[in-house]
């Protein structure tokens, strides 16, 4: 397996100094709390307070020599001080010296242990060195006693993976994912599990039967996604072969034939899909634009209204009830619901053209004044599209021309 796919977060990385960590003030609560009772002169326990404050500022600047020797320093005075144990596992384990952080998140357990964080560490330390049982052991534990920290759902999904259970590792990160949707790591982390539990459901589904109808639907939306159009038809024709009148067939094969250019074989078999699910919003809605496209704006505008009464909110309805009125020649209703496709459609291609039908209708309407206003706004989003586009293409060929002239170097550590 490549671990490297696996590494953690940047940010994490950073942030374990910070976050993840007790601010020394708030672990040394009071030094006869974490000595046992045990007593100890003023001046010494002034002295560790001070050194355990100092290690602790030299670990967040990234100064872990320094930061290990101090720790060192107050479990030698204080062996019962758990965080002073957690604290030097950190640092040994941002140190590489993952064999020692491990005593040493142990050694913390062992004193406290429901310690925040202390498993999950020992959890990522474990990990580190493919001991993925053992890992899994300890986050889950993370998990039980703090079940809202996103980190360490996410650690122990990432741990599932390099286990290979990619089922237990969705639904980790699923949870992760509810605690904290935004966070990039764990949503790639989440995306990567749910394609390898994808791909194993299909290999299974091949096994169980390669000559499945479901085998061909696969396919065909494979090569779709890919653009390859022409091999998805093809699947999807090999599909409706083995079952006529299963739903969602014919309307994959009239989205394909659709993206060909090939229109009436588009149309044929999009109505083929309302006859056999009539109650398909997406297949009343694509046959719909379809004939607003081809110039048949009576018959558009029926089956989208029909869409939309099913489902309300089909995307860019309102631009292509606009066509269609715009066809029948109804120029006020075109106005008002190509008005609404500007207002509210975010598609920019849409909202381009939408822009576009808006001046022909204002122009159609003799005003020539809001028709003027509605091309020059067309033209500025077109304009703005292109100049996105000549960004996207040198930025691309940079980056093209940055991998070229660089060698490749050793990999990183997972």
């Amino acid at each position: 397996m490549d671990m490297n796919s696996l590494s953690p977060s940047e940010s994490l990385r950073a942030d374990r100094f910070h976050r993840c960590l007790r601010p020394a003030a708030a672990c040394v609560i009071s030094l006869y709390a974490v000595l046992g009772g045990g007593q100890i002169a003023w001046a010494q326990s002034t002295t560790v307070d001070e050194r355990f404050r100092q290690a602790t500022q030299a670990m967040r600047e990234a100064r872990l020599d320094e930061a290990a020797e101090g720790f060192a320093w107050v479990i030698a005075a204080s062996p019962a001080f758990a965080e002073a144990h957690f604290n030097l596992g950190l640092v040994r384990e941002e140190q590489g010296k993952n064999e020692e952080a491990i005593a040493s998140f142990q050694k913390a357990l062992a004193l406290k242990p429901r310690l925040h964080g202390a498993h999950l560490f020992l959890g990522v330390a474990e990990y580190r060195l493919n001991q993925f049982d053992k890992a899994i052991a300890a986050l889950r534990q993370e998990t039980t006693d703090y079940p809202s920290d996103a980190n360490a759902w996410m650690w122990l999904g990432v741990a599932e993976l390099a286990r290979e259970q990619p089922e237990e590792a969705a639904a980790a990160l699923d949870k992760a994912a509810k605690l904290a949707p935004d966070n990039v790591d764990i949503l790639y982390h989440r995306g990567r599990a749910h394609l390898l539990v994808s791909k194993e459901s299909y290999a299974r589904m091949l096994k169980a039967d390669p000559k499945s109808w479901r085998v061909h639907q696969v396919l065909a939306q494979a090569d779709a996604e890919a653009g390859r159009h022409e091999e998805a038809t093809a699947e999807y024709l090999a599909s409706i072969e083995l079952a006529p009148n299963q739903p969602g067939l014919h309307e994959g094969l009239g989205t394909e034939y659709r993206m060909l250019g090939k229109m009436e074989e588009a149309e044929a078999a999009l109505e083929r899909e309302v006859e056999i699910d009539p109650h398909n919003p997406v297949a009343l809605y694509k046959l719909g634009t379809l004939e607003v496209e081809r110039n048949n704006g009576a018959k558009g505008k029926a089956l989208i209204e029909a869409a939309l009464e099913q489902n309300p909110g089909l995307k860019q309805a309102d631009y292509y009830l606009g066509r269609a009125e715009m066809e029948l020649g109804n120029d006020a209703a075109s106005l008002r619901a190509l008005k609404r496709a500007v207002s509210a459609d975010s598609d920019p291609e849409t909202l381009e053209q939408a822009w576009y039908q808006l001046g022909i209708v204002y122009r159609r309407m003799h005003r020539m004044q809001e028709a003027e206003q509605a091309v020059a706004t067309f033209q500025k989003l077109k304009d703005e599209e292109a100049r996105r586009h000549l960004e996207r293409v040198e930025k691309k060929r940079r980056a093209e021309a940055a991998e070229s002239a660089s060698s490749p170097g050793p990999p990183k550590n997972p």
